[in-house]
């Protein structure tokens, strides 16, 4: 997230607050916190069930002027099927 937006939301005690709906809205498997190239980085593995949802997953992060990427990824029973699906 851009630093000084993120610098901001601790300040004046958002952040906290702001992770925390996130997480309660997303539900996500796991969430990891860490600098990555610098910059406060979030890392959320969960399960979008339609795009659709991506406006209101990534809106709270642009708030907070973060950079927000989507990666699908599948867990071994949907490699399992992806791969029966082959033939």
């Amino acid at each position: 997230m851009n630093t000084e937006a993120g610098n901001r939301a601790i300040e004046d005690g958002s952040l906290g607050k702001r992770i925390q709906s996130i997480v309660e809205r997303v539900h996500p498997e796991a969430a990891y916190f860490a600098a990555f190239e610098g910059d406060r980085t979030c890392l959320l593995v969960f399960d979008m069930q339609d795009s659709s949802q991506l406006p209101s997953i990534s809106e709270p992060f642009f708030e907070l002027g973060a950079k927000v990427a989507v990666r699908p990824v599948m867990n071994l029973d949907d490699l399992r099927t992806g791969l029966a699906s082959l033939g």
